[in-house]
Formats: structure tokens, C-alpha cells, sequence
């Protein structure tokens, strides 16, 4: 049995399906990665998981931020900022990790889980809430 790091639930959803699928791509990356450490076998995946997350985060963020630009969301400002925050952290793990100086730990693994978590459940509910206001569509 695979060991996974989130169970992905309705509370995580922001009834948006092709964001909620979005997310549930980044966990099924967190739990991939996890799933490897548990086997002792990070240091063989991580690299490509840790890129894969880079890009995806970014494919992902674009899109989040491509509607806040269109219907004037009012905190795009935090927001671009909590993404661009993660994409450093992300790219600093990258970064040490194929220097060498960092091995996959749980406190990396955890930090993962934690802000995309809090994030999901504080900042994307925020946005979605005004979206609904607005009665926007994403798609």
C-alpha cells in the first residue's frame, strides 16, 4: 500500500473543477515524493519531481493569476506574491539538493504540504469567494 502525505477531500475543493484538479496534481507530486522518502528512495526522484513541481506550480499560478488580472481581483497583490514566495522555495530546494548541500527530509516535505494546504484552504478560498460574487467562470 502506497503511503501518501494529503488525502485529498472535499474540503480542500474551491468548486472550481480545473482548479481542484490543478491542486490535485501538486498533491499527487507531494505524495509521490513522500511515498518515495517512506522507501528510501527520494534521492532517486527527487530531482525530476522537485522540476516537475517548478513548472507545473507556474502552468498552475499563470492560470490562477491570469484571472485575477481579468476580473480585478482585490488581493492579486499577496496573492502573486504567496506564488512567487513558493516558486523561490521551491527552486532553492531544487537548487540544493543537486548541489548537494540538502537531502528530502520531512521538514521539506511537510513545508510542502503545509503551504499548499493553508494556501488551498486561505488564500484560493478568498479568490473564489469573490469570483462566485462576480459570478465568474473558470474553465
Amino acid at each position: 500500500m502506497t503511503k501518501v502525505l494529503i488525502n485529498w477531500t472535499d474540503k480542500y475543493s474551491v468548486d472550481y473543477d480545473v482548479i481542484d484538479n490543478q491542486h490535485k496534481e501538486l498533491v499527487g507530486m507531494i505524495n509521490n515524493l513522500y511515498a518515495s522518502f517512506t522507501e528510501g528512495k527520494a534521492d532517486e526522484i527527487v530531482e525530476d519531481i522537485l522540476k516537475e513541481m517548478i513548472k507545473y506550480t507556474d502552468y498552475h499560478f499563470k492560470m490562477e493569476e491570469k484571472y485575477f488580472d481579468k476580473y480585478n481581483y482585490s488581493d492579486t497583490k499577496l496573492h502573486k506574491e504567496q506564488h512567487n514566495d513558493f516558486i523561490v522555495k521551491v527552486t532553492s530546494f531544487y537548487r540544493e539538493f543537486n548541489n548537494g548541500s540538502v537531502t528530502i527530509t520531512y521538514d521539506i516535505m511537510n513545508f510542502l504540504r503545509e503551504w499548499l494546504l493553508t494556501h488551498i484552504q486561505g488564500s484560493d478560498k478568498k479568490y473564489v469567494a469573490e469570483f462566485k460574487n462576480k459570478n465568474v467562470n473558470i474553465v
